[in-house]
C-alpha cells in the first residue's frame, strides 16, 4: 500500500421520498473500508449486529462495500480470509452474538496459523443488559467472546464508549497488517454501533499502514558471503516469499543452484521449471529429499517458511534444520524454529532478494572488467554469461512423484493420481486450484502441478544495476498463486468458502475447489452462496464414501479401523437440489468428455463428482512420522 488515497467521506445514498438517515458508528467502519478498497464483508446478520448491515446497505447504494451473506460463520471466515490472502487486501467477517461468533473461531483460527490480516467483528448485547442474562449475552458476563478470540487474534478487544471506536478500530486493523500479519478482533455492543457520529474518519489508514523496509544489513552482506563462497546450493521457497519468489529464482538460475518448494509455497514456481525438483514436507516428493541428502550440499536457503511440522519433512534434522541452513524470513517467531542454523537474515524477503541481486551484478561487473583487462572482451564476454538451462517444456517435469504409472492409469475405479494430472490439461491456465484437508491435498500436493508461465525473469545482470528495473519485473503477489491449501491449521471443509473469496477476488477466472465427501459435509453448504454471487466455481468432490485420511492413516499407523465410514451420497443430485448442475464421474471417459469451457463460463457454479478409487494409499508418511 505504497500510494496515498483520498479519506473518504461518508455519503448519504440518494433516495426519493425519504427522509435522511442519521449516520452511526457503523457508518464510520464501512467508511474506514472504504478507505482500504475492501469490496466485501462476510458474515450472517443477526439482531445485535443489525446496525452494520444497516449501514452496509446504504454503502452498497453508493458503490461502497457491500454484504456476502455466507450460511455459516465459519464459511465467513473462510471467505474473508481467501479473499485477503488473493488481494492483499483487509478481509472482513462479521456475526451475530453468542453463537455466531464462536461459530467464527475455527476459521478465525485457520486465518491466525496462516498470517492473514482480518478484522473479525461480533457485536454485543446493550451495555445496560451486561450481566442480567440476555439472550446470546457474549461480554464479560456471559461466554465472553472477547476473551476466547484472545487465544486466536493478534488483537482482541470490546469497544465500550463511542469514544474509543476510532482509536481501537484503526489499532485493530493496523494491528493486522504488522509482522506477523493476523486477525484482530473487535467487539462492539449494540448501543455504540447505533450511537450517531454524523462525521468523516479521522485518520488515512493507508498512509498508517505504510511499513518501512527493515533488513538485518550486517545478515545480508554474510549471506552474500556465504552464497558466493559456497559449492553447491539449494533455496527452499515458502508461502511467506511470495513477494520475492521472482527474485530467488533469478537468484538461483545465477548460481545454478536447484529450487524446492513447501506444500504451501509450492505455486511461488512453476512446477516444470528447469531448475524445481520438487516439494518438501507434508506430501512431498522423494526427489527434493534425494536433494536435501546430497553430501555435496553445504547451503540451504530456506525464505519465508515457518519450519513447522507441515513445511520441514515432520522436523527433519537430516535434510533440513541442520547447521547448512540460512534462513531468510521477516517473522521472528519463524526464526527462532531454526536456532540450529548457520545463519538467519531478518528482512522483508523481496529487500534482501533485491541486495543480493545488487551484489551479485557489481560482483560480475568487477569480475568481466578484470577479465577484459587480463584476456580481452571476448574471454570477458564468456566468463560473465549466465548459465544456461534448457527452455521450459510444459510436458516435462524434473522431479519425481511416488507412483508415476498411475498417473497415466485410466482405469476404473478412477485413480486419484490420474485425476490430478488431468485436472490440468482440462482447465483453462489461469484456474486456481484450491485443495481441502484429507486425502485430495496429499494427492493434490504430491500430483496437481498448474503450469505457471511464470517461470522466473530471464535477464541479463546488467539490467540489475538500475533501482528502476528492480521494480518493473516482478514481485509476485498473493493473488498469483494458482494453487492454495490450508497450511499448518488444516481445517476441514475450508475449500469451499476459501472458493468463494477466491471468487471474489478474482472475478470471471475458474476455481476449482477440490474436496472430499466428508470435507463437503462440513462446509458445503456455501455452495449456495456462489449460486447467489453467480460465481463460476467449480466443486470438484473426491467421493470415496469415507473419511480418506483417517482410514489410511489407521492403515499405516497399525491402528484399528474405527470412525471412517460415510454413508453413500449422491452429491451430484444434492447439487441438482440446490439448483446447480451436478455431474456424477464413474469413469475417466466421462470425465474426459465433459465440456469444460461451457462449464468455466456459467454465470454459477458446478459441481463434478468423482468416485475415485478408496483403496489408493496417498503420500501421507511424513504425516505419520510426525505422528508417532
Amino acid at each position: 500500500m505504497s500510494a496515498d488515497v483520498e479519506v473518504v467521506g461518508i455519503e448519504q445514498p440518494e433516495v426519493t421520498g425519504q427522509p435522511a438517515v442519521p449516520l452511526t458508528v457503523a457508518d464510520l467502519l464501512v467508511s474506514y473500508l472504504e478507505q482500504l478498497k475492501v469490496e466485501y464483508v462476510f458474515g450472517i446478520p443477526g439482531g445485535a449486529i443489525e446496525p452494520l448491515y444497516n449501514a452496509l446497505y446504504r454503502s452498497e447504494q453508493r458503490g461502497g462495500p457491500r454484504a456476502i451473506i455466507a450460511r455459516h460463520e465459519t464459511g465467513a471466515a473462510f471467505m474473508a480470509d481467501a479473499y485477503a490472502r488473493n488481494t492483499g487486501k483487509l478481509g472482513v467477517c462479521c456475526s451475530t452474538t453468542g453463537p455466531g461468533g464462536t461459530n467464527m473461531i475455527t476459521g478465525v483460527s485457520s486465518s491466525y496459523e496462516n498470517n492473514t490480516p482480518l478484522l473479525v467483528i461480533t457485536p454485543q448485547t446493550t451495555l445496560n443488559k451486561f450481566g442480567r442474562k440476555a439472550m446470546q449475552e457474549s461480554g464479560d458476563t456471559g461466554i465472553n467472546l472477547v476473551g476466547m478470540y484472545q487465544f486466536c487474534t493478534r488483537y482482541s478487544t470490546l469497544i465500550s464508549h463511542v469514544d474509543q471506536f476510532e482509536h481501537k478500530l484503526v489499532t485493530a486493523i493496523m494491528t493486522a497488517f504488522s509482522s506477523p500479519n493476523g486477525p484482530a478482533h473487535i467487539s462492539i455492543p449494540a448501543d455504540i454501533f447505533y450511537a450517531e457520529l454524523n462525521r468523516e474518519p479521522s485518520y488515512n489508514l493507508t498512509r498508517l499502514l505504510r511499513r518501512p523496509t527493515v533488513q538485518d544489513d550486517l545478515a545480508v552482506s554474510q549471506l552474500i558471503k556465504e552464497l558466493t563462497n559456497s559449492k553447491k546450493i539449494v533455496f527452499i521457497l515458502g508461502v511467506g516469499a511470495r513477494e520475492a519468489a521472482s527474485q530467488i529464482i533469478d537468484v538461483a538460475r545465477l548460481l545454478d543452484a536447484v529450487i524446492l518448494a513447501t506444500p504451501d509455497g509450492k505455486s511461488l514456481i512453476s512446477p516444470y521449471h528447469p531448475q524445481f525438483r520438487g516439494v518438501i514436507g507434508f506430501a512431498g516428493h522423494h526427489s527434493a529429499t534425494e536433494v536435501l541428502s546430497d553430501p555435496e550440499v553445504d547451503t540451504v536457503v530456506i525464505a519465508g517458511a515457518s519450519l513447522g511440522e507441515f513445511t520441514s519433512n515432520a522436523w527433519d534434522t537430516g535434510s533440513v534444520l541442520n547447521d547448512r541452513l540460512i534462513h531468510v524470513d521477516e517473522q521472528e517467531v519463524n526464526l527462532m524454529r531454526s536456532p540450529m542454523a548457520k545463519l538467519h537474515v531478518r528482512g522483508r524477503v523481496a529487500t534482501v532478494f533485491e541486495k543480493v541481486i545488487d551484489r551479485l551484478a557489481e560482483q560480475e561487473s568487477r569480475h568481466k572488467a578484470l577479465m577484459k583487462e587480463e584476456k580481452g572482451e571476448e574471454a570477458a564476454a564468456e566468463a560473465s554469461s549466465v548459465p544456461s538451462r534448457q527452455s521450459v517444456d510444459p510436458e516435462i517435469m524434473h522431479f519425481k512423484v511416488d507412483e508415476p504409472r498411475k498417473i497415466f492409469d485410466d482405469g476404473i475405479p478412477i485413480k486419484p493420481q490420474w485425476l490430478m494430472h488431468q485436472l490440468t490439461k482440462m482447465f483453462p491456465v489461469n484456474t486456481r486450484y484450491l485443495a481441502d484437508t484429507g486425502n485430495n491435498l496429499a494427492w493434490a500436493i504430491h500430483y496437481l502441478n498448474p503450469f505457471d508461465r511464470r517461470v522466473g525473469q530471464r535477464r541479463q545482470l546488467s539490467r540489475w544495476n538500475s533501482p528502476q528495473h528492480r521494480y518493473d519485473f516482478g514481485r509476485r503477489q498473493g493473488n498469483n498463486a494458482l494453487f492454495q491449501v490450508c497450511a499448518e491449521f488444516c481445517s476441514m471443509g475450508w475449500s469451499p468458502g476459501s472458493a468463494i473469496g477466491t471468487a471474489l477476488a478474482n472475478p470471471g477466472e475458474p476455481v476449482v475447489c477440490i474436496v472430499g465427501d466428508g470435507s463437503f459435509l462440513m462446509g458445503g453448504n456455501e455452495i449456495t452462496v456462489a449460486v447467489q454471487e453467480k460465481l463460476p466455481v467449480i466443486f470438484m468432490v473426491l467421493n470415496d464414501t469415507s473419511l480418506g485420511m483417517v482410514k489410511h492413516g489407521q492403515i499405516l499407523n497399525g491402528s484399528a479401523s474405527i470412525g471412517h465410514e460415510l454413508p453413500p451420497i449422491n452429491f451430484a443430485s444434492l447439487a441438482e437440489a440446490m439448483g446447480i448442475p451436478g455431474y456424477r464421474i464413474t469413469t475417466p471417459k466421462e470425465l474426459k468428455a465433459m465440456n469444460v469451457d461451457v462449464i468455466c463460463n456459467r454465470k454459477g457454479p458446478t459441481l463434478i463428482e468423482v468416485i475415485v478409487d478408496p483403496d489408493e494409499i496417498p503420500p501421507i508418511a511424513t504425516r505419520i512420522k510426525g505422528m508417532n
